[in-house]
């Protein structure tokens, strides 16, 4: 199970990338740079995605679904949209095989070229834009907020499970407003969902901020982003939200009849998040032991091994297994009795805490003379010794799945803390980025060269401008030029 896991402080990048293996959360496919997510690891994403759902819907938005496929013409409309993806895309020329006259195999047919190119969507801001212009005529259609759960492709040369692959699952939301003001709260808004989310059920403390104009999305006004750190003292992008101005409407003409008659352009936002949450929940918790996984998204929240010799020590102690069973499940407590007889208790406890299941309970025949039970937490590896008498099993479970929950995000918090560090001079950055890393608060003079030049000479980039970031004159850490506030540097995924 967790036996030769590699350490995190020895190879940081292998210990995830086994990890990952080893708890089936998702392998390597026959197809190059894409993966296999496995039912465990699936069962995680659909956690993530029923509450993310859940509050999408709450905020007003509908799911929808657009085509996998759109025109090449359409990525043309929209020149820095194009220029942003044009590396990334995956193109469909032809749309019929046949077998080769000389019996080698199956080849392209020359005689089924697509007289335009398909593009396999990177993202759906064209192909979505393009149909809002059939639904848009009023302000009477507006605002029109809609999300889809999708894949996308995006031609990666060196790809990672779940962090970047070239084909992986996300949402994106693509919503249509009739003011300026109603599209900038929106994402506003929609930043602010995914830092709830990423917080209160990730147990992954976030911070909200804006992205450079170089690191703007391609087409967007302005983008809004959830920066996170993981445990090598890398960030990692958690979440985006960007506010589109006109330039979609424009690109696509999509005009709106306002309450005085005048027509005019709609604007727009999009955002999204993706399987690469998946990385971020690994790598911000887990341990050299295997996953840790904040309750609210552990497909198993509770397992119970049995610890027995023969069928009437392994029937008791099912009962009393059937028992808790039911009371954890009608608190909406998810549990598992693993009666397996082909495993021994000491394997299961080491294939569970691989698989990071928040609470373990153990129980044998003495437990069941003494009335108590052991409880084990994933978390901190600690166990007790549980007195059946001294309150319903239900009520400790939860107050020990939210101690849990809190104490992973507290635990997450306090590294981010103590790895945020603020320089003034270039001399500090280098020796901080190359000994401590982290999130790095620095004064930058606001160009675009000096975030590049700082790029190629470091590998870090401005991670964020921080929503809350002070007003603070100082002078850029590179250049000396005058500095209005500092911004965050890392080295990221």
């Amino acid at each position: 199970m967790s036996k030769g896991l590699p350490k995190r402080s020895e190879d940081y990048s292998l210990w995830y990338n086994e990890l990952v293996k080893r708890a089936d959360l998702a392998e390597n496919s026959a197809v190059r740079g894409c993966m296999v997510i496995k039912p465990y690891g699936y069962s995680i994403w659909e956690k993530m995605q029923a509450e993310l759902d859940r509050m999408f819907k709450e905020t007003g938005h509908t799911n929808a679904y657009f085509p996998l496929f759109i025109p090449k013409s359409y990525l043309s409309k929209e020149a820095s949209h194009v220029e942003g993806f044009a590396k990334e895309c995956a193109v469909v020329t032809h749309y019929r095989l046949k077998n080769a006259d000389d019996g080698s195999g199956v080849i392209v047919d020359p005689e089924a070229k697509l007289e335009e190119e398909l593009i396999v969507r990177p993202t759906s801001e064209t192909v979505i834009w393009s149909t809002y212009k059939n639904w848009i005529q009023s302000y009477r259609d507006l605002p029109l907020l809609v999300n889809q759960w999708a894949n996308v492709v995006r031609w990666e040369m060196r790809t990672r499970l779940f962090l970047r692959t070239a084909e992986f699952l996300w949402q994106e939301g693509h919503t249509a407003h009739a003011t300026r003001k109603e599209a900038i709260q929106e994402t506003e808004q929609m930043m602010n969902v995914y830092a709830q989310f990423a917080e209160e059920f990730m147990a992954l403390p976030v911070i909200r901020g804006r992205k450079t104009e170089n690191e703007r999305f391609a087409g967007a006004e302005d983008t809004l982003c959830i920066e996170a750190m993981m445990q090598d003292g890398k960030a990692l992008q958690a979440g985006t939200s960007h506010f589109l101005g006109q330039n979609f409407a424009k690109a696509f003409d999509v005009k709106f009849a306002a309450k005085d008659g005048k027509l005019d352009y709609v604007w727009g936002t999009s955002w999204g998040v993706s399987t690469r949450l998946m990385g971020a929940l690994i790598m911000a918790h887990s341990d050299d032991n295997g996953l840790v996984l904040p309750p609210k998204l552990a497909p198993i929240q509770v397992v119970i091994v049995p610890i027995y010799r023969g069928e009437e020590e392994l029937k008791a102690i099912s009962a009393k297994a059937s028992e808790f069973a039911s009371a954890l499940k009608r608190v909406g407590v998810s549990v598992k009795f693993d009666d397996r007889d082909t495993h021994k208790p000491g394997w299961k406890f080491a294939e569970y805490e691989l698989k990071g299941v928040p609470v373990r309970i153990a129980i044998g025949p003495r437990d069941l003379e003494n009335g108590t039970i052991e409880i084990a937490r994933r978390d901190t590896l600690t166990k007790e010794t549980f007195e059946l008498s001294s309150q319903p099993i239900e009520h400790k479970i939860l107050d020990l799945l939210d101690d849990i929950q809190n104490s992973i995000f507290n635990k997450a918090l306090q590294f981010r803390e103590e790895h945020t560090t603020e320089v003034n001079n270039w001399e500090e950055f280098k020796e901080v980025l190359d000994g401590k890393g982290g999130f790095i608060a620095a004064h930058w003079d606001g160009t675009g060269e000096t975030e590049e030049k700082i790029k190629e000479l470091t590998k870090a980039t401005i991670r964020c401008i921080p929503i809350d970031q002070k007003q603070e004159d100082g002078i850029c850490v590179l250049t000396g030029k005058p500095s209005k506030g500092r911004v965050l540097f890392a080295k990221a995924y």
